[in-house]
Order: structure tokens, then sequence, then C-alpha cells
């Protein structure tokens, strides 16, 4: 028996045979050149059109996120830009097919990778897709989760939404990797099937002759064995227990709403049962644009989103970009540290007319669609810069202004920054990787990326009281919302509404609802006063039990 320890993602302890996910294919070779690199250009198409189809075909067996991951994954396999970029190093550089879309998609994850946040995360989607089109180019199987005949610990690298978007939850008793974080796909995944999960298991794959595991999601151990391992399944909320309103047992509201970021994520946060929507985050609109977007093509874009939410509240992020966000528009030039450089509302102060023309669409789009508009900014680190915000937001004739907490400065100002704005959101991802100096892309430190960590914790209790003190709305907007325990501990700490993933929507609320808040209260003070992650999420669970 092999022991190693990751970062529990998910809670619970399952145990059972292991199922390894394929890896990747191994990367295509650029020789032979084809001998008619016109004919071998033509391939691409038909091979990306035909994983598409596969995908939608997927899709239109499931419903809500599931649906809406594998739609997405299509729609990338059959993007234009990606076949086009392929096909030009076919014939440009007589590069084979699988070489070629290999290069490209490359080419693109890299690009969102330099993105930064949300969007970086996005890069192995398109990794995903590069292997699916090279596979069906030549020939193979593509690499991903193989068909299960048994209740099964799966085991791998890394998993792509695509991989698991219709995993059977009856059949998967935990997930462990070796690589991704606290805010990666597998980890949202876990939470909202409501199984064990450890990520960041370095040296896992390594372990020869792996026939069964014990994953505990709570310490983040995983025990490997070279012999079966009885199957155990970890108790699991069920969703049907929630009844679609965000409060505590004692009728404490704390609204449960969705991260969203395009129609189809919407989509699927109405049908897991959002009560709305807490951060729209609005950088698909520009990202493949060569120059700003126009006012009514942001409005419609805008407005696709916003629509399914008539009568509920929905918070409108403006542009997150920057040096670490290159748009070509903005020509934002070179920055030796760009992660503390102009990105955020930072790149407002020097160029106002690009956010006055967001939001003038914005509260064009939000007239049109009944719903509760509010718009926050990203990267605010003073009360000036909050009440800058705020006055450019009233004069565009939208009626809430608010700023998102991921500067540990905002979270020490939060009191000031609340008396400038009408609400504030804590983005948990940046905010940590901040406070612990930590990138949270990268697997060897997702310990400290852990949103249980309690020097987080404290931060964010520090907002939670300023939002008490002025009875103002605080939500949080970062991965660790869709955590149903953690989401609970943050409630005890002055939360006010938990914003997540669609797939974690019903686990969330049902967990609220198990307890009042007071209960929540004490599982927050014994987080706060424990000394490590592991003993926080523990001390939270046992005041909980």
């Amino acid at each position: 028996m092999s022991r190693l320890t990751g970062v529990g993602v998910s809670s619970g302890r399952a145990s059972g045979p292991v199922a390894r996910v394929a890896d990747p294919l191994p990367e295509p070779s650029a020789t032979p050149a084809p001998a008619e690199p016109a004919a071998e250009a033509a391939r691409i198409r038909p091979a990306a059109e035909a994983v598409a189809e596969r995908l939608f075909e997927r899709a239109s067996r499931v419903e809500g996120d599931a649906k809406a991951v594998l739609e997405t994954t299509a729609a990338m396999a059959m993007d234009p830009a990606l076949s086009s970029q392929a096909e030009q190093l076919v014939t440009g550089r007589s590069l084979p097919a699988p070489r070629a879309v290999y290069e490209a998609a490359n080419g693109f994850a890299e690009a969102l990778r330099a993105t930064g946040g949300y969007m970086a995360e996005r890069a192995r989607d398109v990794q995903d897709v590069r292997d699916r089109i090279i596979a069906e180019l030549v020939g193979v199987t593509p690499p991903g989760v193989p068909e299960l005949d048994q209740q099964s610990v799966l085991l791998a690298r890394d998993l792509a939404p695509a991989d698991t978007a219709d995993l059977d939850p009856s059949m998967v008793l935990a997930l462990v990797t070796e690589e991704g974080g606290p805010t990666s796909h597998t980890a949202i995944l876990a939470r909202a099937l409501g199984i064990p999960a450890v990520v960041a298991v370095r040296g896992v794959l390594a372990v020869p002759d792996v026939v069964g595991a014990v994953v505990d999601g709570d310490s983040g151990e995983v025990e490997t064995s070279g012999q079966e391992v009885p199957v155990q399944a970890a108790e699991r909320v069920a969703p049907s227990e929630w009844n679609g309103v965000g409060a505590t047992a004692d009728g404490k509201p704390v609204k449960v709403v969705a991260n969203v970021g395009s129609g189809a994520d919407a989509r699927a946060a109405v049908a897991a049962g959002a009560q709305g929507v807490g951060l729209f985050r609005t950088e698909f609109c520009y990202l493949a644009a060569g120059e700003e977007p126009t006012v009514e093509t942001q409005r419609a874009a805008y407005h696709e989103v916003i629509a399914p939410f008539a009568g509920k509240p929905v918070i409108v992020r403006t542009l997150d970009a920057g040096a670490d966000k290159p748009l070509a528009f903005l020509d934002m030039g070179v920055e030796p540290n760009p992660a503390l450089g102009v990105r955020g509302l930072r790149v407002a102060f020097d160029r106002p007319d690009v956010l006055d023309r967001q939001l003038e669409a914005i509260a064009v789009a939000a007239a049109d669609s009944g719903a509760e508009v509010s718009v926050m900014a990203p990267m605010v680190a003073t009360v000036d810069e909050a009440a800058w915000f705020a006055a450019r937001v009233r004069a565009a004739g939208l009626p809430r202004a608010g700023v998102m907490i991921e500067i540990p400065a905002a979270a020490l100002s939060a009191a000031d920054i609340l008396g400038a704005v009408d609400f504030v959101s804590i983005g948990t991802n940046d905010l940590a990787q901040y406070v612990f100096a930590a990138d949270r892309m990268m697997g060897a430190l997702a310990e400290l990326n852990d949103p249980w960590q309690p020097a987080l914790l404290r931060l964010i209790a520090e907002v939670g009281r300023a939002g008490r003190e002025l009875d103002k709305p605080v939500g949080v907007c970062g991965e660790a919302a869709s955590d149903p325990l953690l989401g609970g501990v943050l409630a005890g700490l002055g939360v006010t509404s938990l914003s997540m993933a669609a797939a974690a929507v019903p686990a969330v609320g049902a967990t609220l609802a198990k307890h009042p808040l007071a209960a929540f209260e004490q599982a927050a003070e014994a987080a706060l006063a424990a000394p490590t992650a592991a003993h926080a999420r523990e001390a939270a669970k046992s005041a909980l039990a």
C-alpha cells in the first residue's frame, strides 16, 4: 500500500478498484511531409466536424450543465479559426494534418494561458479538442474516461470537461488527479456530483501495478494498492433535497447563484435552479475581437446571457483584461510582471471610454431583459478606485455598483470600500493567489491555494464583518462557493450570496438548508481558529456533525 497526499477538493471517503483515464496521445511527428498538401489539409475540417458531431450527440442525451459543457466543447472543435490555422500549417509548411492540428491548437492554448484567470483554465479544453481531432485523423480511440463496467475510482493526469460531463455518478466512487488545483474542472465536477476528490497528487501515476485505492477528500490522502480494495461509496447529498430557495434551516437568506460567461452557461444555470447570476464574465465578447466590439455588438451578447434571468438578480463584471489578458485593441504593451500590472479596472483609468461604452451596452441590455442588473469592477485596490467606478456606473444609468474583493488591500479596507459602493463580491481564486504569492494555475502550489487556508478565511471574515456592520451584501464568486461544506462556513462568516458553476448549485443549496445560521457561525469560528487548511475543514465538519 502506497500513501500519497494531495489537495482534497471534495469531501468524503471512498474506496474501490481503479480505472485509469488514458493519457493524451503522443506528440504527432512533423514528418513525413504530405505528398499532396492540399488533400492533406482538406482532411482537417471533416475530422473536426466528426468530433463535434459526436459531442453534440452526447449533449443531446443529457441536460443542464453537462449539456452546456459538451455543446461548448463541440463549438470549440468546429471553430473555423482553429481549422484554418491548421490548414495553413499543412499547405505553408508541409506538415502532416495531425501535427498541424497539434501546433495550431497549442497556439490557441498558449494565448489562453497568457490571458490568465478563468480563460487560462480553458486551455485544457482546447487541448482536449486537439487530442480528439488528432485521434480522428489517425484513426484511434480518443483519450478520456473508459467505459466503466464496475464502480471505480478514476485516476488521471487531469480531466477535461468533455471527459466527465456525462459521467455516471453511480459508477464513479472518487476522482484522483496528478495535476490540477482547487479551482480545476475536476474539483468543480466532484463537488457537483458529491463524490470525493483529491487533486495535485504528485507521483500517483508513477506508482506501479495499482489495482485499488482508498480516497479521502477531507485529508487529501490517497492510498493505492496492488491488490483488490473493497468497494465503499461516500455518503452523498441528494440535490433533490433542495427546494430552490437559498436559505439556512432557520430561514436566513443566502442566495445561491451562478457564475456564467456565455449563453450556454446561462441556460445551464437556469436548468440547475440558480436564483440568479453572481458573476457574469464579459470577456467572451472581447477575446476574439481584433478591435473593440461596438456597443450594439456588446448589447446583443450581454442580452443573450441576461435575458433568461428576468426578475432575478444578475451581477455583470466589467472587462477583466490588461497586460496579462492581451486584447489587440487595447495595445497595453509588455510588462515584466503582468499579474501585478495594469489589469482589470486599472485599464479603465487609461481608457475610460472603453469602460463607458461597455456600461452603455450593459444598461441597454439590462433594460431589455427584465433582470435586476448590477455591475461590479475587477481588481479594485482602494476606496478611491471604488468610488471612481461607482460614479461612472451611476452616470450610465445603472442603479447598483459593486467591486470585486480579490486584492488583500481591498479586503483589509472593506468597510471603507463598502461605504462607496452598494455591494462587494469576493473572488477567492485571485484573493488566495495574492495572499499566498502562489500562481493558482500551478499544481505544485495547489495546497497554498486551498480555499480552506485559515489566512484566507480570516480575510473573508473581515469583509463579512464590514458587510454586517453596514448592512450591505457580501458575495463570494470564487470556486470556494461551490464546496457545500465551505459554503455554509462562508455564510457563517457573513457572506450573503454564493456564486458557483451551475453544476454545484443544487448541492450547495441543499447543504445550506440542513443547519441554522448559528451552527454555520460556530463552524466558521472553529475553522478560523485552525492552524492549517486540513484542520480547518475537519474542525468545520466536526462542528456541524
